[in-house]
């Protein structure tokens, strides 16, 4: 008969081992195999010898009315804030928030990825949409004068599920069948433990707001929002706001991925943020049939924010039931032949080059439409990558890495791809050649849509102010100058000349 004896653990002074927080094995009690007497929480790899991890031969489990089931460590760990090491019961249900064409086409991914790894993932994704009213377009394939879906206006929600494709948003790409378009957004995050961030920037307070209370406690996200939070603390980043919102960790991904471009299966590659909170379970999956139990006190712990300092939110760590979220399973959730994916720590980094070449990208389509050339465009984007590295190592410090912005997608590849032919620079370049306000050619050409641009330099530019550098950071400063109608496009030059660090 096979029994085991599990280690209660507790904090201590001592320095850390393998596990994410310093403990010491103080007691060592027998107790019955049985997971459904814990509410784990999380799972520490114990620096006490592997032996004690294993089944010990020829010792059965002590009977309920056993002293040692009765003392005050067992109790513990039956708390909510105590962990349990047991086989990976539970998949990971993946909710996208937001069904814009990049929610879409981001959502397209990852349902294809669940659909093919259902050791890890839920098949069916979710995806919350925004719900209006929308006609079936008569070029697209779907029009059919005498159908009932083409003679009235028809909820978007329905339609995609109908049709499995967006036809507003992201029109003539089909969508995978397990993608399921939800306009509750309650309902839309019900048990998922991880959830994608992809809206507006300008609504995502509100939308955390909602969502206060409804999903699960130890839910994990990833923003894909391009943008910064000013507000009266100062200058943080939507990760981080998402994360205070709603007690959750948020890590970020972006890069240079035009939207129509992923749906359409062209090759591009992105970069995902990343730093695993340390209490979550690095654990292997236990292959026996009777895996040992480690439970460890975590009511007190902290990470740390992307500022480096400790951070308000109290982390609530995913059960080991689920599998970690690791770099690796990030990467078999969000990488695709066509769509490749890089992970790294630096979710400042990440985050602020998503945000920041947006404002870059205004500027290079002022240039464009003036007509001043590449040579024109290359200058103005040199000067906007050194804005962007300045602002994150004087704003966010250690916690950004210099290289993410030279390196990685989310840098300059972003950078390019943005000031090239992203929707920031087209409709800048357009609000110059149609000489209208930039906010009329976003009407205009966008189907609804928001710039993410215009509103960053905005935002940027007062905490500039408030922080007396704004002549540090001349192009910044410039774009929005020149969006309030202060200066004339013909100034760039000047101001940015001379540039160099």
């Amino acid at each position: 008969m096979l029994g085991w004896a599990p280690i209660i653990i507790r904090r201590s002074g001592i320095p850390p081992g393998p596990c994410s927080t310093s403990i010491s094995c103080r007691n060592l009690s027998r107790v019955r195999s049985q997971p459904q007497q814990f509410l784990p929480t999380t799972t520490c790899h114990s620096s006490a010898p592997s032996s004690l991890l294993k089944p010990s031969i020829g010792a059965g489990a002590p009977p309920a009315h056993h002293p040692s089931l009765q003392s005050p460590v067992f109790s513990v760990a039956r708390r909510s804030n105590m962990a349990t090491l047991s086989a990976h019961s539970q998949k990971h249900k993946v909710a996208v928030i937001g069904s814009g064409n990049w929610g879409t086409a981001i959502s397209k991914i990852v349902a294809e990825n669940t659909a093919e790894n259902g050791d890890l993932f839920e098949p069916q994704v979710d995806m919350w949409v925004f719900e209006e009213q929308v006609e079936i377009p008569k070029d697209s394939k779907h029009y059919n004068p005498s159908s009932p879906l083409c003679q009235t206006p028809q909820n978007l929600s329905e339609v995609i599920n109908k049709l499995h494709e967006n036809i507003k948003y992201l029109p003539r790409i089909p969508l995978p069948m397990n993608l399921r378009a939800n306009p509750s957004l309650e309902d839309a995050v019900k048990d998922a433990s991880i959830l994608i961030f992809n809206v507006p920037h300008q609504f995502i307070i509100k939308i955390c707001d909602q969502l206060k209370g409804k999903v699960l406690p130890y839910a994990r996200g990833i923003s894909c929002i391009k943008g910064v939070d000013v507000n009266e603390e100062g200058v943080s980043l939507f990760s981080e706001t998402i994360g205070k919102k709603l007690g959750i960790y948020c890590g970020a991904l972006s890069g240079a991925n035009i939207a129509t471009e992923v749906a359409k299966e062209l090759y591009s590659e992105t970069t995902i943020g990343y730093d695993p909170p340390l209490m979550d379970s690095k654990a292997p999956t236990p292959t026996d049939r009777s895996p040992s139990s480690s439970t460890v006190d975590i009511v007190h712990f902290e990470h740390k924010d992307t500022s480096g300092q400790f951070s308000k939110v109290k982390l609530r760590p995913l059960p080991p039931e689920y599998p970690p979220i690791s770099h690796h399973l990030l990467k078999l959730l969000f990488h695709r032949p066509y769509f490749h994916v890089r992970v790294v720590s630096d979710v400042a980094g990440v985050s602020l080059g998503g945000a920041l070449k947006n404002i870059v990208a205004i500027a290079a389509g002022f240039v464009d439409g003036m007509g001043w050339g590449d040579n024109a465009k290359a200058a103005v984007m040199r000067v906007g990558l050194l804005e962007m590295v300045k602002f994150g190592s004087q704003f966010f410090g250690a916690s950004v890495n210099a290289q993410t912005f030279t390196e990685e997608s989310a840098g300059v590849a972003d950078l390019i791809t943005s000031c090239n032919g992203g929707r920031n620079h087209r409709c800048a370049k357009l609000s110059i050649e149609r000489k209208l306000p930039i906010e009329k050619v976003e009407k205009q050409e966008l189907n609804g849509q928001k710039l993410q641009g215009t509103l960053t330099a905005h935002e940027v530019n007062n905490f500039l102010r408030k922080q007396g550098v704004e002549e540090d950071y001349p192009l910044f400063t410039c774009v929005q100058q020149i969006l309030e109608g202060k200066i004339r496009v013909e100034e760039i030059p000047n101001r940015i000349a001379g540039t160099k660090q």
